[in-house]
C-alpha cells in the first residue's frame, strides 16, 4: 500500500513543485505572456477557450484512437502471417522496417494528396506511425514459446489452431501490451504530425492546427493550453492501455503478479 501510494504521490508532488517554481519565476521576472505564460494564465485560457479547445481535442483524439485500433488489427494480423513461415517474415519484415524509418512528414503530403477525405488521410498517417511496435512485439511474443510446453502440445497431438489459441496467443499477450503502450503514444504523435502537415482548419481542426494558428497570432497561452491537452491525452491513452494489460495479465503472468512481500 505504501509503495502504491508513493508511486502516485511522488509524481504529483514533483509536478506541483515544478508548477509553483514556474509561476514564481514568471512573476518574479515579469515575463511577458507572449513569451512564457504562467500556469495560472494557461489554466484560465483553458477554461475560457474550452469550447474551441475541447472540439479540437475530440478531433485529434478521434484520429489517434482510430489509428490505434487500425494499427492493432493490421499489426496483429501481419504478426500472425509472419509467424507462419520464416520465409514470409524475411520477405516482408524489411518493408515494415522501411515504413517505420521513413519520416511521416515526408510521406504525409503524398497521402493527403492521394486520399480525398482529410480525416481518412490523417488516420492513415497516424496508423503508419503506430503500427510497427504492434507488429514487432506481437511477432516476438508469438515466437517466444517455451519449448517444453510446445513439445507437450505436440505430444498430445494438439492441432495448429489449438497451439495458437492456447499457447502462442496467451504467451504473446505481455509482448503485445508492451508494444501497445508504445503504439498508443505514437498514434497520438502521428495524428498531431499529420495535422501539422495537412493544416486542416474550420470545424474539423485539431489541436495541431490550433497550435499553428496560436503561434501565428502570438496567442501563446492558448498554444500552451493546446500542448497541455495533447500531453494529458497521451498520458491518458498510456494509462488506459496499461490498465487493460494489467487486467488481462494480473491473475497469471509474473509481470503483474503482486509479490507476497
Amino acid at each position: 500500500m505504501n509503495r502504491t501510494l508513493l508511486g502516485y504521490a511522488a509524481p504529483v508532488v514533483v509536478g506541483l513543485a515544478v508548477l509553483a517554481l514556474w509561476q514564481f519565476l514568471v512573476n518574479a521576472y515579469q515575463v511577458p505572456s507572449y513569451l512564457v505564460p504562467s500556469p495560472v494564465m494557461v489554466a484560465t485560457t483553458l477554461l475560457q477557450d474550452w469550447a474551441l479547445l475541447g472540439a479540437a481535442l475530440l478531433t485529434t483524439l478521434r484520429v489517434a484512437v482510430l489509428a490505434l485500433l487500425l494499427a492493432i488489427v493490421l499489426g496483429v494480423a501481419i504478426a500472425f502471417v509472419f509467424v507462419q513461415s520464416r520465409v514470409i517474415e524475411a520477405s516482408l519484415l524489411p518493408y515494415a522496417i522501411v515504413l517505420q524509418v521513413t519520416p511521416i512528414v515526408a510521406i504525409a503530403p503524398l497521402i493527403i494528396i492521394w486520399v480525398k477525405d482529410p480525416g481518412v488521410a490523417l488516420v492513415i498517417c497516424a496508423t503508419i506511425v503506430a503500427i510497427f511496435p504492434v507488429i514487432s512485439n506481437t511477432t516476438v511474443g508469438l515466437r517466444s514459446v517455451d519449448p517444453n510446453l510446445l513439445d507437450l502440445f505436440r505430444l498430445n497431438r494438439a492441432t495448429r489452431w489449438q497451439t495458437l489459441v492456447r499457447l502462442r496467443i496467451p504467451g504473446a499477450l505481455p509482448y503485445f501490451f508492451t508494444g501497445l503502450k508504445v503504439a498508443s503514444g505514437l498514434a497520438l504523435i502521428g495524428a498531431v504530425v499529420a495535422e501539422f502537415v495537412a493544416g486542416t482548419g474550420g470545424t474539423a481542426s485539431g489541436l495541431a492546427y490550433l497550435i499553428l494558428l496560436s503561434g501565428i497570432q502570438l496567442n501563446i497561452p492558448r498554444l500552451f493550453a493546446a500542448l497541455l491537452l495533447i500531453t494529458l491525452s497521451g498520458v491518458t491513452l498510456f494509462c488506459v492501455v496499461s490498465l487493460l494489460g494489467r487486467a488481462a495479465l494480473r491473475h497469471w503472468h509474473e509481470s503483474e503478479l503482486t509479490p507476497e512481500r
